[in-house]
């Protein structure tokens, strides 16, 4: 391993104010103009639900897959209208239904921070120390901005504490869904095909962002592609990919691989268990269940693809092979010498992380009450006693500048299915009994002498937290929070100095240690590598670059692309039965579609991760050409270190999602508008 083997050629998460000119130009012949980046950066949008969109007109509207807005269909469903069964679609903008708890961002400012936070840090002496003096100015900083610009406002840290950039976002919370497909065409062949190719996903959502009742009006927007692409163009994805772990050390992967993934994949198979369970008992409790069902069987099988590769001896050599080439820079290296025992500071958090793992995630994490009851009553509790203190010193999630997205979580008008929660708390509190036993006076307390069955009912019966209105009264009243007798207030008040107790310890011995740490791997990686290395991805703004390509994978399958008349072949392999199972709408035009040779799903190199869901796929002109719905299974390991493989990321392709919109759903007012979208002239 050397210097100009250390980045791959399509690797990489980008920053949208710091993108690779030098590599696209190496590569690709490619210099991206002066306004290109903005342009980008001011056409993504960030859900707050945890994917990606894209606006894709001047008139708000974004697109993002159907899997990330499978919650807010959920919510706006009922008994009697099922709208992730049936889809949806709004003929006239007055039918467009408003989503209950769904918050979007569009990164507006990004500013450096970096010299002001580490100004306030490198006087002290201690971790513990430094990241108290930092988590204070970082609440400062974001103070200052919101009240200045209005803006949302979160300092972002990067390189695990080698940067530190202010972000400022346009925030919207009134956004409407305008067109969903039926979700058995959505997620065509279910958890079985999933992160498989070739896949048939219809898996697209339209929604529109409002400001004052109105359509947001924007000048930065992608314009839609109607026409199919070419084997090995040029493409980029710009997206929020969720947290990677690419700068963590051998010791702290080798924890995750033998102790931690293989603990979280038996809580996970639990929970999918018990969804299964509980959607078992009739069709309103299968549609009830569901959202959380799909959603773990994702988790489930993404992860399970992680500890995969992490127990493939190659990964671990090449992992372990790139740290003691690092370490051995380091350790020749005067200026940087001393920070090699960074990595000796890792693993010796990894023996305290297990001993306190359990208490942590029952306890402050709250797996030990998987209710939104218990949610909204720590979110109460909690907020009344930060406030008492200065904005510096409270929790970082209670901040004044978090405090509209706490407010907005507590007011949401969800639905709440009593009888979900109900059977979600009884198997949390049986989980937390497991684990803990029967003699901990702690559990017995919290149980009452009840059984775990009996004090789920007892609790969910007695509480008045499912009303929107006592929430809000609570909200801005702390004499209400102190007074209640509610059992999810009592049962907050009870176990908090537990739960504060446990997260003291995990700051003060694991994050602390660990954030120092991974700074000095950071900033000695700046030292050694300069612009070439990337920060870890963050839930934040990134892009990536890489052309479309064929699927090689073990040469399972030798397509391009899938077409939309493919899907029909592969529903006849199943039997169309249960996942390939095709909804009526495409029966009905079967004649049609049998002949459409429109590509419908494809493959590309792109450098994405979780979180990455519903990210625009878009080329040099910036014309979408598609949204990506997921990673390869054998790619999984892209979360701790880059896989120099081909087929990473697929997508469903706008020329297929067009065709249907035409074909299938006669969605005649959407296609007017992406139509004349696309011929909107540059700004």
């Amino acid at each position: 391993m050397n210097k100009d083997t250390f980045l791959k050629k399509n690797e990489g998460m980008w920053l949208p104010n710091k993108l690779p000119v030098g590599l696209l130009k190496k590569y690709y012949n490619f210099i991206p103009d002066a306004d290109w980046g903005e342009r980008v950066q001011k056409s993504c949008v960030r859900m707050n639900n945890g994917g990606s969109a894209s606006f894709v007109s001047p008139d708000g509207l974004i697109v993002t897959n159907h899997h990330v807005a499978e919650s807010i269909l959920h919510d706006l469903s009922s008994a009697r209208k099922d709208y992730l069964k049936d889809g949806f679609y709004a003929k006239t903008q007055k039918e467009e239904l408003k989503a209950p708890k769904l918050e979007v961002n569009v990164l507006w400012e990004i500013e450096d921070v970096t010299e002001r936070v580490n100004a306030a840090v490198n006087a002290k002496k201690n971790a513990r120390a430094m990241t108290e003096a930092r988590k204070r100015v970082i609440a400062e900083i974001e103070k200052e901005s919101l009240e200045a610009s209005g803006l949302r406002s979160d300092v972002v840290t990067l390189y695990q504490g080698g940067a530190y950039h202010l972000y400022r976002y346009k925030k919207y919370t009134d956004v409407r869904m305008v067109f969903a497909p039926e979700a058995s065409i959505a997620a065509f062949g279910g958890d079985y095909d999933n992160y498989e190719y070739p896949r048939y996903c219809l898996d697209a959502t339209f929604l529109r962002v409002y400001e004052n009742n109105k359509p947001v009006k924007t000048d930065f927007f992608f314009k839609w592609n109607t026409k199919d692409s070419t084997l090995g163009e040029l493409t980029f994805v710009a997206g929020h990919p969720g947290t990677t772990y690419r700068l963590t050390t051998a010791a702290r992967i080798k924890y995750l691989r033998d102790i931690g993934l293989p603990r979280w994949m038996n809580i996970i198979r639990r929970w999918e268990v018990s969804m299964q369970q509980y959607g078992g008992k009739s069709p309103e409790h299968e549609r009830q269940a569901g959202s959380d069902l799909r959603s773990w069987q994702n988790v489930r099988k993404r992860w399970q693809a992680e500890v995969d590769v992490l127990q493939d001896p190659a990964f671990m050599k090449d992992i372990e092979a790139r740290e003691a080439y690092v370490r051995g820079l380091i350790r020749k290296n005067k200026k940087l010498k001393s920070y090699d025992k960074a990595w000796d500071d890792i693993e010796k958090t990894q023996k305290v992380l297990l001993k306190i793992r359990d208490e942590l995630g029952f306890f402050e994490h709250g797996r030990g009450f998987d209710t939104v009851y218990f949610k909204f009553a720590r979110m109460l509790v909690r907020l009344h006693e930060e406030d008492k203190k200065k904005n510096g010193d409270r929790l970082t999630e209670y901040t004044q500048a978090r405090r509209p997205q706490l407010e907005q979580s507590i007011l949401s008008k969800q639905p709440i299915y009593s009888e979900l929660e109900e059977y979600k708390l009884k198997d949390s509190l049986s989980f937390l009994l497991e684990t803990f036993g029967s003699d901990d006076d702690v559990i017995q307390k919290i149980l009452g002498g009840l059984s775990p069955a009996a004090r789920a009912r007892e609790m969910v019966k007695k509480t008045k937290l499912g009303s929107v209105n006592i929430r809000k009264k609570m909200l801005q009243d702390t004499k209400l929070v102190h007074a209640s007798n509610d059992p999810f207030i009592e049962l907050v008040r009870f176990i908090d100095k537990r739960s504060r107790a446990v997260r003291k310890v995990y700051e003060e011995k694991i994050a602390h240690v660990e954030e120092e740490a991974y700074g000095k791997i950071a900033r000695a990686l700046f030292e050694l590598f300069g612009d070439s290395v990337y920060p870890d991805a963050t839930f934040t703004l990134r892009v990536a670059y890489a052309p479309i390509s064929k699927y090689t994978y073990e040469k399972v399958s030798e397509q391009d692309w899938s077409t939309i008349a493919q899907t029909f072949a592969h529903a006849d392999k199943h039997e169309r039965e249960g996942y390939w199972k095709l909804p009526q709408s495409w029966l009905k035009k079967e004649k049609i579609l049998t002949k459409d040779k429109t590509t419908f799903n494809f493959i590309t190199g792109h450098d994405t991760h979780g979180g990455n869901s519903g990210s625009p796929v878009f080329d040099r002109d910036l014309n979408i050409t598609g949204l990506l719905f997921d990673g390869m299974l054998h790619s999984q390991g892209d979360a701790y270190r880059y896989m120099e493989i081909p087929d990473h990321s697929l997508s469903v392709h706008t020329a297929g999602i067009y065709s249907v919109l035409k074909k299938v759903y006669n969605a005649t007012r959407l296609i007017k508008e992406l139509d004349a979208a696309r011929k909107t002239k540059k700004k």
